[in-house]
């Protein structure tokens, strides 16, 4: 599970976090590099950490995911404030779509989350074979 929080939504995942700590214990914990390690050192959870997200977190954090090591996400991230890497959080967005892995934007939403019964049981997610739609534009292409 990717935790995943803006500098202005930092708190708020904290919280959540914390209010949810006993149910995480359970799950192999990821983050990008500020809140990984907020994580880790306020609420005593082993999260491993990638770098911070303008630094390449967020690329990590889609790279592992398309590896098949995470398979949710938690991303509160701000609706109110430009990041220096818009790009790289709309490539993250985009994988964990591409990928079929939930991803929750706000508290409401990682709150039904977490309170599925699905998560802590093994779930087969489908995943689409984009591939077959890449040779058909490249054979549409080459016409």
């Amino acid at each position: 599970m990717a935790l995943i929080a803006h500098d202005h939504r930092k708190s708020d995942l904290l919280d959540w976090v914390e209010y949810n700590s006993e149910s995480l214990k359970k799950h192999n914990l990821f983050g990008t590099g500020t809140t990984g390690s907020l994580i880790s050192e306020k609420l005593e959870l082993n999260v491993h950490c990638f770098k911070s997200g303008p630094l390449g977190g967020d690329l990590q954090i889609g790279a592992a995911i398309s590896e098949n090591e995470i398979d949710m996400m938690i991303f509160f991230w701000d609706p109110l404030q430009a990041q220096p890497h818009d790009v790289d959080v709309k490539a993250l967005l985009r994988i964990s779509v591409l990928y079929n892995i939930p991803v929750a934007q706000n508290r409401s939403s990682a709150d039904f989350m977490i309170s599925s019964q699905l998560i802590d049981e093994t779930y087969d997610r489908f995943i689409v074979d984009y591939s077959k739609r890449f040779s058909k534009n490249f054979q549409d292409q080459k016409e």
